[in-house]
């Protein structure tokens, strides 16, 4: 169990170390990171499961993944103020998932804003 345990907390140090070298390999801003990749993975999981964006399941698979991500924040690094690192979880969230959210309803309320347009 001991092993296991070293397993899972270094794969969250390597997730948590390949995060920040993106985010200093690129000159975009924290903040700007997780809106782009969460559209990133809404795209792709639909893509991979073959499924429209409207549909549900890319839109959970994002949000477990962004989970996930703010997971290993909290696990990994130490804030001398819980509150402050708390409030940057949830508006990381927040920005992960705020387009995604958007694409998926606009995709499922207005199909017809993706269709393809007509030539006159």
């Amino acid at each position: 169990m001991h092993e296991l345990w070293k397993w899972v907390n270094s794969g969250m140090a390597s997730w948590h170390q390949g995060k920040l070298f993106i985010e200093h390999a690129v000159s975009v801003s924290h903040d700007s990171l997780h809106v782009i990749f969460g559209v990133i993975v809404l795209l792709a999981v639909a893509l991979l499961l073959r499924r429209p964006i409207s549909s549900c399941r890319p839109w959970l698979w994002a949000l477990v993944l962004a989970l996930w991500n703010e997971v290993v924040d909290l696990w990994i690094e130490r804030w001398p103020d819980p509150g402050q690192q708390y409030g940057e979880g949830a508006k990381d969230l927040l920005l992960t998932m705020f387009l995604p959210t958007l694409l998926m309803l606009a995709a499922r309320w207005r199909p017809a804003l993706f269709a393809a347009g007509r030539r006159k």
